[in-house]
């Protein structure tokens, strides 16, 4: 898996997959520790439903399990405080219609005291960054919540265009997508 491999920074961030990046200053406390800090009901609120609620220690022990099994999860510190503020998570795909290479579906999130700082922009961006590097990435896309404008605007404003979801998701979520390289259609 290519997002695996995924590590960047940017102004104020660091971003590495969470298993192999632990500051020293916390390193004594275990995974489901930081990020059940992180998953409180507001900031929750707003992630699929079955990701929504209170976390119990058994709940994110379970939560990270699950993630580990299906992709990629980043963990995001702040450079300044060394702390964790956030986390993306990553899925890849095989690209349809025969093309060679990956499409990436991205989420993230940040603990309710780092909002409004500017950090949901700044780590799309650098994430963005990254993937354009990779030249087996064809797009990144990434849902989200209709009640959820700041997120919406974070995507947007780092070049992703909305797509017609489909399915169920079209009345709860809506779809953003950044191309990279040219997909091919089914002929």
């Amino acid at each position: 898996m290519l997002c695996k491999s995924c590590a960047f920074e940017t102004e104020r961030l660091l971003v590495r997959e969470w298993r192999s990046f632990l500051p020293s200053e916390w390193k004594q406390q275990d995974l489901g520790q930081v990020v059940s800090a992180m998953l409180t009901d507001a900031v929750t609120t707003s992630l699929p439903t079955a990701w929504q609620g209170h976390y119990s220690v058994a709940r994110v022990r379970q939560w990270i399990e699950e993630r580990d099994n299906e992709g990629t999860t980043l963990l995001v510190v702040d450079k300044s405080t060394k702390m964790p503020v956030g986390l993306m998570i990553l899925f890849e795909t095989d690209a349809e219609n025969g093309d060679s290479g990956v499409e990436v579906r991205l989420g993230y999130l940040l603990s309710e005291s780092e909002w409004g700082k500017g950090f949901a922009s700044e780590l799309v961006k650098g994430f963005v960054g990254w993937c354009r590097d990779q030249p087996s990435i064809l797009s990144i896309a990434g849902g989200v919540a209709r009640d959820n404008p700041a997120s919406r605007r974070v995507l947007e404003k780092n070049g992703f265009q909305p797509i017609q979801p489909e399915g169920e998701a079209a009345q709860d979520e809506q779809l953003f997508e950044q191309l990279f390289r040219l997909k091919f259609p089914t002929q």
